[in-house]
């Protein structure tokens, strides 16, 4: 199979991603400037973390008018398989792939650090290789990482059980000193209604090997590929 990784002026992760990918996995990937068009002949397109644009008027806000948008949401209507971390995350909301939007932390502070996820949903392209209930020690890097929709997309979202990570505790408890940023729900990963778009805040390419305190982000990247 082979990745590609969207590069926006002010990405940052893309070399965490490819390193993750090729070093890692052992697994194609290309780098893709924003300006072009042609996603044709990837299997999974990532949306790195970073600052697009700077993160100007709100993260992602520009980062959705970029040339290549256009074909990556044609690429997701195919069923092909997204995955946006942390700014990719909120590229994607901002583009209408994902809902809801991810705001300012409720302490307005800038946060890098470990988070635990507790695996909600196993019966995705993303998780299929993490066991059900899971506890994933993933770290965060984000100022701009809360989670926010409205009752009635909330209410969707966990009655089709598209909250596939929340934060919780070492143990899997998902209670409000474990939340990071305030999100709604503790929710720090969701998917569209196909199953085939992934957004998450904590950054997986980071948990990719022992040396860097975990390897457990390798979790999802086997998932994908094992979907593929």
């Amino acid at each position: 199979m082979k990745f590609g990784i969207i590069i926006f002026p002010g990405t940052w992760s893309d070399r965490d991603c490819y390193y993750a990918i090729k070093d890692i996995l052992r697994q194609k990937v290309d780098y893709i400037w924003h300006k072009e068009t042609d996603l044709s002949d990837y299997d999974c397109i990532i949306l790195p973390g970073g600052f697009s644009y700077g993160d100007y008027l709100r993260p992602g806000a520009i980062a959705r008018f970029s040339p290549i948008m256009p074909s990556l949401e044609h690429f997701a209507s195919q069923g092909k398989l997204v995955i946006g971390i942390c700014n990719g995350f909120q590229i994607l909301c901002e583009s209408g792939l994902l809902p809801g939007a991810l705001l300012r932390n409720e302490h307005l502070e800038y946060r890098c650090q470990w988070t635990h996820l507790k695996t909600e949903n196993t019966s995705t392209a993303f998780t299929s290789q993490c066991q059900n209930g899971q506890v994933l020690k993933i770290p965060i890097s984000h100022y701009e990482g809360r989670y926010y929709a409205n009752d009635a997309t909330l209410a969707e979202l966990e009655a089709d059980k598209r909250v596939v990570f929340r934060y919780s505790t070492s143990t899997g408890d998902i209670i409000d000193s474990a939340n990071p940023n305030g999100s709604l729900h503790n929710i720090a990963g969701i998917i569209n209604k196909s199953g085939n778009v992934l957004g998450m805040m904590p950054h997986p390419e980071r948990a990719c090997e022992p040396l860097l305190g975990s390897s457990d982000g390798n979790l999802i990247w086997e998932s994908i590929i094992a979907n593929i």
